[in-house]
C-alpha cells in the first residue's frame, strides 16, 4: 500500500480497537523490528565490543535496556531459551557495560537500515512519531519488564533510529503480554518452542540452534503437547493444536488492544501503513532468505 493511501487517523481513541488491527499493526511491528537479528552490522558491532559469539552478543543486545542484569534475569524476560543458552552471556557486561551495548544496536540499526535504503520521508517519519509516541506514553508497564526498560532508554538523535527504538518499545510490550497468555495456558519454555515450530511459523533446525534445548527437553516437551492433543504421535500440529495456537495469539491479540487505544483502529492500521517499507527494504536486500521457512513477522523472541 502506497504510504499516502491513508489519511492521517485521528490521534484519540475511537473505542475499542478492533483485533484484526491489532493484529495487522503487531505483524507489521515485529516484522520491521526484527532484522536487527540478521543484519551483519549487528555483528560487526559486536566485534567492536570484543564479542564475537552470535548468541551471547544477540543476548546482550536485547538485554542492554535492563540493564548489567545477570543472565537469571535475561533467561526470566526472554522465555522459551533454555538456561544453558542464556548462561552463555556471562561476561557481557565486562566486555562492555549495557549502554555501549545499547549505543552499539543503534549503530547497527542506522546502519543496516540505510545500507538497504529504508525510504522513509522525513514527513513520514515525522507522521510515524505522532502515531507511536501516544501509544509508548500511554502503555501500562505493569509486568512488562522489557517494554519498561526499552521505553526508558532515552531516544537518539537519528531520527529512523528513534522511530525503530519506539517500534522496539511496542513489540517488547506485546512480548511481555504474551508470556503472561502462555503461562496462563499451561505452556513452559521449551512447550511453547516446540508448538510453535510444529505450526511451521519458525524452522525447528533454528529453534534448536538459538535456544538450546537438548534431545531430552524437547522430547518431554513433545510428549507433554501429543498428551494434550495439539500433536499427534508423529509431532505433527493437530487441529486441536492450530486452534490452541490461533486462541493464544487472540488472548494476546486482547491484552494489546488497550495498548493501540489512544490511537484507535485508524491509527494502528495507519501506522502499520507507515512503517511497512522498513520490512519492505530488508525483504529485497534478501536479509530474510537465510533463515528459510520463516516469516519476517513470526517471533524470535516467544511462540507467537
Amino acid at each position: 500500500m502506497h504510504l499516502d493511501a491513508l489519511s492521517g487517523p485521528s490521534r484519540s481513541g475511537d473505542g475499542p480497537v478492533d483485533l484484526d488491527a491489532v493484529r495487522h499493526v503487531s505483524r507489521a511491528v515485529s516484522a520491521a523490528h526484527q532484522f536487527i537479528y540478521f543484519v551483519p552490522e549487528s555483528a560487526e558491532e559486536a566485534a567492536g565490543l570484543g564479542v564475537t559469539d552470535r548468541g551471547p552478543a544477540y543476548l546482550a543486545f536485547r538485554s542492554a535496556a535492563m540493564g548489567a542484569v545477570p543472565w537469571q534475569v535475561t533467561l526470566a524476560a526472554f522465555y522459551n531459551f533454555s538456561p544453558r543458552a542464556v548462561r552463555a552471556m556471562a561476561g557481557v557486561w565486562d566486555a562492555a557495560p549495557p549502554e555501549r551495548w545499547q549505543a552499539a544496536r543503534f549503530l547497527a540499526a542506522g546502519r543496516a537500515m540505510r545500507r538497504v535504503g529504508v525510504h522513509l520521508t522525513e514527513g513520514h517519519v515525522a507522521e510515524a512519531r505522532s502515531l507511536i509516541d501516544p501509544v509508548v506514553a500511554g502503555a501500562d508497564v505493569a509486568g512488562k519488564v522489557l517494554a519498561a526498560a526499552n521505553a526508558s532508554v532515552v531516544l537518539p538523535p537519528d531520527p529512523l533510529v528513534a522511530l525503530w527504538q519506539q517500534i522496539t518499545v511496542v513489540r517488547e510490550w506485546r512480548g511481555d503480554a504474551h508470556l503472561v497468555v502462555l503461562a496462563d495456558n499451561g505452556l513452559g519454555p521449551c512447550d511453547c518452542l516446540v508448538l510453535h515450530t510444529a505450526t511451521g511459523r519458525l524452522p525447528t533446525a533454528l529453534a534448536r540452534a538459538t535456544r538450546q534445548w537438548d534431545d531430552e527437553e524437547w522430547n518431554a516437551a513433545t510428549a507433554r503437547l501429543v498428551a494434550r492433543g495439539w500433536l499427534d504421535s508423529d509431532a505433527v500440529v493437530t487441529d486441536a493444536g492450530t486452534a490452541a495456537r490461533e486462541r493464544i495469539e487472540r488472548e494476546t491479540d486482547e491484552h494489546c488492544a488497550a495498548l493501540w487505544a489512544p490511537i484507535g483502529t485508524a491509527g494502528a492500521r495507519r501506522f502499520a501503513s507507515l512503517i511497512a517499507p522498513i520490512t519492505d527494504a530488508f525483504t529485497a536486500a534478501g536479509t530474510f532468505q537465510a533463515v528459510q521457512g520463516r516469516r519476517p513477522d513470526a517471533d524470535l523472541r516467544t511462540s507467537r
